[in-house]
């Protein structure tokens, strides 16, 4: 019988699990921690009797691997995700709105009605748009998002509204860090086909979304799931010595679990896991108890960010999960210390938003929780070794790291797995 053992319930080891299983093979899954989701789960705390999150996580239409995951076990994403037309627009109501209209007609629209910018920003957008169409997407490797934006001649404002809560999301690295090669793969992917650039914000914890389906859906079909059970680099050794190609190990865990693990059996592989660079993602949950307030304009506003006012983006969790006077203000790639940060937050929230009444409900602040994407970054291979494989959002691929990214990169684990088989029975 052919098994397959995943260490680490995070949504590429979820994904991998189920493809694997709908390919016939038995599954056996190891988590070290009690909850599944990894980056992307609930926490045991909780606002309005609703769990919060370990970060407020958005999707967007082009994640059609994760839509399509999400159906497979039995879940509605219509009904779980709140889709909303690409929105980047401040409190002021300054910024970017796409219409909901097929693409490019919605871009073209939503440049020539966002609010604040001057006919020129608007016509070098469109001029700068349309040539990163003709040259089909592609850049010189090693530029970064704000050269790439200099060569087009984006005007600041534009970079200061669009480019960079623009790419701090989609890449969670600075436009002066980022990969302009990946930034213009997301756009195009993103840009390109009507629908593809809906924002699909959470309506339920993130432990609804999809870890807690896909747990279910795999118990039903018999695989063996092991939550709060860490694999250690002692039994991974004494297991390479047992696997074939019918028991082979998938690593869906941390970058950095992932090279303690492999240490002694991948030395170099594990050093390039081990090197790879990361940025930070923090979440401020404030509790508004303002009299009056009913919430904010939109389920997602845009906020002006800088050095001492270090947030984004801020959400609505009463629109979106009925946890009524609860925001989520999200800090991409940030630095500093949670206290400072969290202090930073809440009076940029007060001040951009109007509000006088806040409360610090939580903050988490995630080290590591993406790759800062720059360019030319070197990332793993998912071979490990003989019989030994990796997936998650850091191993090699054409995208940042997103939970479709994830996804992704365990269903083709999992396919070159089978695919593997198929040959050998040919033989």
């Amino acid at each position: 019988m052919k098994q397959l053992t995943i260490v680490g319930a995070g949504w590429a080891g979820l994904a991998a699990a189920v493809a694997a299983t709908q390919a016939g093979w038995h599954v056996r899954i190891f988590e070290a921690t009690h909850t599944a989701g990894g980056r992307a789960r609930s926490l045991t705390q909780s606002f309005a009797g609703k769990p919060l999150d370990n970060g407020q996580h958005v999707l967007i239409g082009a994640y059609r691997d994760t839509l399509a995951l999400m159906r497979t076990v039995g879940l509605d994403p219509k009904t779980l995700l709140q889709r909303i037309p690409l929105d980047l627009r401040f409190a002021d109501g300054q910024g970017l709105r796409l219409p909901d209209w097929p693409s490019p007609l919605n871009l073209l629209a939503g440049i020539a009605k966002a609010q604040g910018w001057r006919l020129q920003d608007k016509a070098q957008l469109l001029q700068a748009a349309w040539g990163w169409q003709r040259t089909h997407f592609e850049c010189i490797p090693t530029w970064t998002v704000a050269q790439l934006c200099s060569a087009a001649r984006i005007s600041p404002r534009v970079m200061a509204q669009l480019i960079e809560p623009l790419c701090l999301s989609a890449l969670n690295t600075p436009v002066h860090q980022a990969s302009a090669t990946v930034f213009l793969r997301v756009l195009q992917d993103a840009l390109m086909e009507t629908g593809h650039a809906d924002l699909l914000v959470p309506r339920v914890d993130l432990g609804a979304l999809l870890p807690n389906a896909c747990l279910q859906w795999l118990s039903d079909q018999g695989a063996e799931i092991h939550l709060g059970t860490r694999v250690s680099a002692t039994q991974m050794e004494a297991l390479q010595h047992t696997v074939t190609p019918d028991t082979p190990i998938l690593l869906a865990c941390p970058s950095w679990d992932a090279a303690r693990l492999t240490a002694d059996i991948a030395p170099q592989w594990a050093y390039q896991c081990a090197e790879l660079p990361h940025a930070a993602i923090a979440t401020v949950y404030l509790h508004c108890k303002d009299s009056g307030f009913q919430g904010l304009p939109r389920p997602m506003v845009a906020l002006h960010s800088d050095a001492t006012a270090p947030a984004q983006f801020v959400f609505d969790k009463g629109a979106l999960c009925e946890q009524h006077g609860l925001l989520a203000a999200v800090v991409s790639a940030c630095e500093g210390e949670r206290d400072e940060l969290t202090e930073q937050v809440h009076d940029q929230v007060c001040e951009q938003l109007e509000l006088s009444n806040l409360e610090v409900v939580q903050t988490v602040f995630e080290k590591r929780a993406t790759l800062a994407c720059t360019p030319l970054l070197e990332r793993p291979e998912p071979q490990v070794a003989e019989n030994i494989w990796a997936c998650g959002d850091y191993i090699c691929g054409p995208y940042p790291s997103t939970l479709e990214g994830a996804v992704r990169s365990g269903q083709q684990v999992v396919t070159h797995l089978s695919q593997m088989m198929d040959r050998q029975r040919l033989r």
